[in-house]
């Protein structure tokens, strides 16, 4: 702000009763401040004078103070937020009427505006550097640990949104959330041409996230191709939203996803289970609810854009202050995997495999990994026995653990520090924040028991919580809590998802699994970097579009969908003017999450490559996951020796196409 405060005189003060030592930290401290005081929080030179610390050992008291205040603070918000979410995020039955009202309060939306009210927030920036995202890309390989971790302190204060716009982004993003929780599609109750099921009684899968993975796990079925096709064009119908709003979470309704016609089931077919709602033959299409949830996440975020100048859009604050990766280089990183000339040649394998021309569907082409072929309800069969409950699970962390590579030691240190719970939506893993608190594995597990679908993604999920009680617990300083951003933890639980079958004793790595698993992660990588793409653009259409309706922002969704996939899959898929890309949620619920999925298969498999030449598992997992929340590209040396690039996984698929199967 501008200030009526002389400057240069109360600069001179300063330096005067500090010292000249103390000139730079003084002319940027002051800076710091003016940038973000008001009128309202008083005296400026008075706050300056008596809160200025040029003594050695009260900067680190009062830093060490500040740390010990942040963790638990961090810590207790992040906990009575899980609380407001307990019931939308967990399995526990029919929801109460007030329950969209409290997941949507975030308790934490207040804390730094508090912060800088109590001026609390101007003491660190008076004392400890800002940085910019250009001085920590160049300092940060040189910088001590604790320099890092001032350097995250100070960062908390880079801006001062006003706490009424945090709560209202906070809100707008879990309405979205229950959206999405809430989005099943009963399976048994889509039917073909000739009125067939083709799906088993009971199946209720979410989307994207179920409906993707049954589609993966089809390759195995006889009848396979016509499951899938069928789920293609339920994916299309929710995209489009064309979908009969009445068929989303009923099973008391019939619905052929080719001619959009629904009928009232007959009643021997309706799952015991089955919601309590009225079973009405309604085909009217979804009213563009998905896009208006989007949309009021985008207004929202917007209101925040003036106050903070250093990134003033939710994109800018997405890559700059969230990835501590510029857009521009995210983007090259995803066209280099795009545009590259392997992805024809993979393709060629798959086909051959098929033996059928390649559809759109196989963008999910699962069939790179050892016991691929087993019929998913092999699978499911096992898992479920293994795994009725939630419990089950959590009692089996120790043996998967140690499966992984960890000591028995470490992997009952872990498992104790570790709760899982039965999720509403698909799963997720929570961290927590401060030392006594334990991550949340949070899984679906169905009635009949935890089918693979849901126990492909608790390993994944176990994977997030392993790195956050690393990166809690094992960090030197409870600010470098996590690591540098969400790609990072996503590659840390790729590394366990890549295992699950071997978990359940279907597999052994050997040379031809390892070239399986190139082919996967390169698969996985150029199919995520489409999606990226997308998100990225629509995004950037919200911005120029600021005063958009739904019902715009569906027909650009749409078209941008469509747009990606004929530049960069089509050549190779067909399937011309599909929009399947904008299928996944998290476009939806996690404002511009999905470019981390690229990038940690990216991060991902430089772990893999490390683990190879290092091992074992465990070790290595915990000597990454502790290095904590520095920028990506100084994490990537510490733990593979080189930044994030997507050369090597580029060069070993090369040489995995160009080996003898």
């Amino acid at each position: 702000m501008k200030s009526s405060v002389d400057v240069t005189a109360l600069e001179a003060a300063l330096v005067a009763k500090h010292g000249e030592a103390q000139r730079a930290r003084i002319q940027r401290g002051l800076a710091q401040v003016l940038a973000q005081w008001r009128p309202e929080d008083g005296d400026v030179a008075a706050f300056a004078r008596e809160q200025f610390v040029s003594d050695p050992r009260v900067l680190d008291a009062t830093f060490a103070r500040l740390e010990r205040l942040f963790e638990q603070l961090d810590g207790h918000m992040l906990e009575l937020g899980r609380e407001a979410q307990w019931y939308t995020d967990l399995d526990l039955g029919p929801l109460l009427p007030v329950e969209s009202l409290v997941s949507a309060y975030d308790p934490s939306a207040h804390v730094t505006d508090d912060l800088f009210r109590a001026q609390v927030g101007f003491v660190v920036l008076l004392n400890f550097p800002l940085t910019s995202l250009a001085e920590r890309t160049e300092q940060g390989p040189r910088w001590t640990r604790r320099q890092w971790a001032e350097a995250r302190l100070a960062g908390r204060f880079n801006r001062r949104v006003p706490a009424e716009i945090e709560q209202e982004i906070s809100r707008e993003v879990a309405v979205a959330n229950l959206y999405i929780a809430e989005y099943n599609i009963w399976m048994h109750h889509l039917v073909d041409a000739r009125g067939e099921r083709l799906f088993p009684r009971g199946m209720r899968l979410i989307s994207h996230w179920n409906l993707r993975d049954e589609l993966k796990a089809d390759y195995a079925d006889p009848r396979g191709l016509e499951k899938q096709r069928m789920i293609v064009q339920v994916m299309e119908r929710i995209i489009t939203q064309t979908i009969p709003a009445a068929v989303i979470d009923d099973p008391r309704l019939d619905w052929n996803p080719f001619t959009n016609a629904v009928s009232v089931a007959p009643a021997e077919s309706v799952e015991a289970d089955a919601p309590a709602r009225e079973a009405r033959a309604d085909a009217q299409r979804e009213p563009d609810t998905r896009y208006a949830r989007l949309l009021a996440i985008f207004q929202a975020s917007r209101k925040a854009d003036p106050y903070v100048p250093v990134a003033p859009t939710r994109i800018a604050r997405a890559f700059d202050l969230g990835r501590e990766l510029s857009e521009a280089r995210v983007k090259a990183l995803l066209t280099q995997v795009l545009e590259s000339p392997l992805s024809p040649r993979v393709a060629r394998v798959i086909e051959a495999r098929l033996g059928r021309k390649l559809e759109p569907q196989d963008v999910w082409y699962a069939g790179f990994r050892p016991g691929a072929k087993r019929p998913e309800a092999e699978l499911d069969a096992l898992t479920r026995k293994r795994y009725p409950t939630a419990e089950a699970f959590a009692k089996d962390l120790p043996r998967i653990l140690r499966g992984m590579g960890f000591t028995g030691e470490k992997a009952d240190w872990l498992a104790a520090h570790i709760r899982v719970d039965a999720s509403r939506g698909a799963g997720h893993a929570q961290q927590a924040m401060r030392r006594g608190d334990f991550p949340r594995l949070r899984t679906r597990v169905e009635k009949g028991g935890m089918d693979y679908k849901g126990y492909n993604i608790a390993v994944h999920e176990l994977g997030h919580n392993v790195e956050q009680v690393f990166s809690l617990y094992g960090v030197d300083h409870t600010l470098l809590t996590g690591v540098p951003n969400n790609a990072f933890t996503e590659a840390l639980a790729f590394v366990f998802q890549a295992r699950d079958l071997e978990l359940l004793g279907l597999g052994k790595p050997d040379a031809k699994s390892e070239r399986e698993r190139v082919l996967s992660e390169f698969w996985q990588a150029w199919e995520r970097s489409g999606i990226a793409m997308v998100d990225m653009e629509v995004w950037h259409w919200m911005y120029a579009h600021p005063e958009a309706t739904p019902a715009d922002l569906r027909e650009a969704v749409v078209s941008i969908s469509r747009d990606v996939w004929n530049r960069y899959f089509a050549p190779v898929l067909g399937g011309e003017g599909t929009s399947l890309l904008a299928v996944y949620s998290h476009m939806i619920s996690y404002p511009l999450y999905l470019p981390d999925y690229p990038l940690g298969h990216l991060i991902a498999f430089q772990i893999e490559e490390q683990l190879s030449r290092k091992g074992p598992l465990g070790a290595e997992f915990e000597r990454m996951a502790t290095y904590g929340s520095v920028t990506p590209d100084v994490w990537m040396v510490h733990a593979t020796g080189a930044p994030v690039s997507a050369e090597p996984l580029l060069r070993a698929t090369q040489a995995a196409l160009d080996a003898k199967p």
